[in-house]
């Protein structure tokens, strides 16, 4: 991993279903949103809050009935990398401005005012998962 440099210094945002407080830890060890067979290795995050609120509704559809969407501002405890899912190895650049650690993230605050998907929206992410999962698609890991 390495260390972050003056363009990746946050504000960092990081979306789940799970209700958190300031002061929680977010570890690796869980499984994946997109693969539940897959434990993650990393803690993964953003610098764009919409980009976190589209994580976390996604993470709200997969999860249990009832499930909701959650934003959080968080800060990374050690070193952090370009989500190589979403970087170089599959795109260009990092767009998302997305990374990952595998050292702990530690709780700011909640977000609210990120922007929500529309219902169409997220239907088009259902497809595109479950496309996904059908084609066997790599999560680096």
């Amino acid at each position: 991993m390495t260390d972050p440099s003056p363009l990746e210094s946050g504000p960092f945002f990081h979306g789940t279903r799970a209700q958190l407080a300031p002061g929680d830890r977010l570890t690796p060890g869980h499984a994946s949103n997109y693969r539940p067979e897959v434990i993650m290795h990393h803690v993964y995050f953003t610098a764009l809050r919409d980009g976190a609120g589209l994580a976390a509704e996604i993470a709200a559809m997969l999860g249990p009935e009832g499930a909701q969407p959650h934003v959080y501002r968080v800060e990374p405890t050690g070193p952090f990398e370009d989500d190589p899912n979403v970087t170089d190895k599959k795109f260009p650049g990092n767009p998302t401005r997305s990374f990952r650690t595998s050292s702990p993230m530690l709780v700011l605050e909640e977000i609210t005012d990120w922007t929500r998907q529309t219902p169409q929206a997220l239907e088009t992410w259902r497809a595109r998962i479950a496309q996904m999962r059908e084609s066997a698609a790599e999560i680096i890991n």
